[in-house]
């Protein structure tokens, strides 16, 4: 039998406030265990919350970019519930009235546009964390993570594949971060999702029973623990058994997912509008604003490099992936460079460079400026593209302009054809029985030549000139 996996994902998104959704707590990461804590986050009796308004803005915005519905009322509610890092007993979150509804994104796999629906996007407080290790027969909660806000992005069971998740994610991550409304660090937990998994003869409508993978903290996870997902239910399936509805957990170490509790259903959370919490108005005037006030996202970024600066779309997918790599690339067009050849640079040696030291564009060694001040230098015929790589390795290494590093240590590159011509009579005259087989037909000796005249130039001759002149003397 043929089997089709349908799945479904819920994104958490931890949003870049710097005060917690509820109170005025920092939200700083790595701070001592229960150091920004107080009586409304840690549940007292009697304190009253007071909804952020900038975590408010932050939802309207997602919502927007995602092409969402943004509800004029909405409301939140209690989800109960009773786990040791959950101070009150109950989760502030949103159910029957979410802040957004009814939107979608777009995702390319295989050079085909999918369209992904997204149900709803709403806010919720953040639970603590229960710390097990090194805490010997014990268990310790840190509640400083209570109350930081977080949006829920839940989408549609239109996903098919894990390569689908996978990439889903990536564009979810992607246009939250140029929104900043969110660091997207899967690392640190500020943005991770749970996956709702279930398999189904191919053809068929309903869907299966479906099993819940929690907190998967990275794209590669997403993949591995869904791929493994959908064989374990295969198997379980053609064996003659049942996919019991569940919670599971996904064992990097192991690479498998392991049965944690039986799956809650809404009813057994016992939903109710949270009394303390009034609810949320939103004009059009205020959605309208913030519609307007949206960064240019990813796609239609992408689309103008391909338009207006003749890119690739594969270029323009990886340099639009960060809005700090295309602010970088634009900001290099800008002081001159040539699109493609910037993109070449960038996509090749400057990204391998940042990823080998774990940095990003937004603390990049070289400026755009600098970028294209080295490619003007190899327009010019100042340098070639061979003393380019070594010009921006330094660049890189010290911060220096080319123009001063090529100056310094004498890489300015040799395009005087006599003194071209003199090398190549040289090696010529040192290489009798080469030329001869050369001249017997054997053209692929041409690279040797080029590489003996490049050798006793230091890599300074001009390779154009130096090709030219000896098909010439070779003919």
């Amino acid at each position: 039998m043929t089997w089709e996996a349908v799945i479904g994902l819920e994104v958490h998104a931890q949003m870049l406030t710097v005060t917690k959704i509820f109170c005025g707590c920092s939200t700083r990461f790595g701070s001592e265990p229960n150091a920004q804590t107080c009586q409304i986050c840690i549940g007292m009796p009697g304190v009253l919350p007071v909804l952020n308004r900038r975590a408010l803005e932050f939802a309207v915005r997602t919502g927007l970019a995602t092409n969402c519905t943004i509800a004029e009322y909405s409301r939140f509610a209690r989800k109960n519930y009773f786990y040791p890092d959950l101070p009150k007993g109950y989760q502030i979150s949103q159910y029957e009235h979410p802040i957004c509804e009814h939107g979608h994104l777009e995702i390319v796999i295989d050079g085909t546009v999918k369209r992904i629906g997204i149900t709803r996007i709403h806010m919720e407080e953040d639970a603590g964390k229960n710390v097990h290790e090194g805490a010997g027969a014990f268990s310790y909660v840190d509640l400083n993570r209570t109350g930081v806000p977080l949006m829920e992005i839940v989408s549609e069971p239109d996903i098919r594949s894990p390569k689908e998740a996978a990439e889903y994610m990536r564009k979810l991550r992607s246009i939250v971060r140029y929104l900043g409304v969110c660091d997207g660090n899967l690392e640190q937990g500020s943005l991770r999702c749970d996956a709702n998994v279930s398999v189904r003869p191919a053809g068929q409508k309903e869907f299966g029973t479906r099993a819940e993978i929690k907190n998967i903290n990275s794209f590669r996870y997403v993949e591995k623990a869904i791929e493994y997902e959908i064989k374990r239910q295969i198997r379980v399936i053609e064996d003659g058994g049942n996919v019991v509805q569940e919670t599971r957990l996904w064992n990097a170490d192991k690479g498998i997912t392991e049965s944690m509790r039986s799956k809650e259903e809404a009813h057994d959370y016992r939903y109710f509008p949270d009394p303390d919490l009034v609810p949320i108005m939103v004009d059009r005037k205020q959605i309208e604003d913030m519609r307007t006030s949206l960064p240019e996202l990813p796609d239609a970024k992408r689309h103008r490099f391909v338009t207006d600066f003749g890119l690739p779309e594969y270029d323009a997918y990886l340099l639009t992936a960060e809005r700090s790599t295309a602010e970088w690339f634009e900001a290099a067009v800008a002081a001159g460079a040539p699109a493609k050849a910037a993109s070449n640079w960038i996509m090749g040696d400057l990204m391998k460079l940042l990823n080998e030291e774990n940095r990003s564009f937004d603390d990049c060694p070289i400026k755009p400026q600098q970028l294209a001040g080295m490619l003007q230098l190899i327009d010019k015929g100042t340098i070639s593209g061979k003393i380019a790589k070594s010009v921006f390795d330094e660049m890189y290494r010290t911060g220096r302009d080319a123009d001063i590093i090529v100056k310094e240590q004498g890489l300015v590159q040799i395009s005087d054809s006599t003194a071209i011509e003199k090398v190549v009579e040289e090696i010529l005259a040192k290489n009798p029985k080469e030329v001869e087989r050369f001249k017997a037909g054997d053209e692929k000796l041409l690279g040797f030549f080029v590489g003996q005249a490049m050798k006793a130039t230091k890599g300074k001759a001009n390779p154009q000139m130096l090709n030219d002149l000896l098909k010439k003397m070779l003919s």
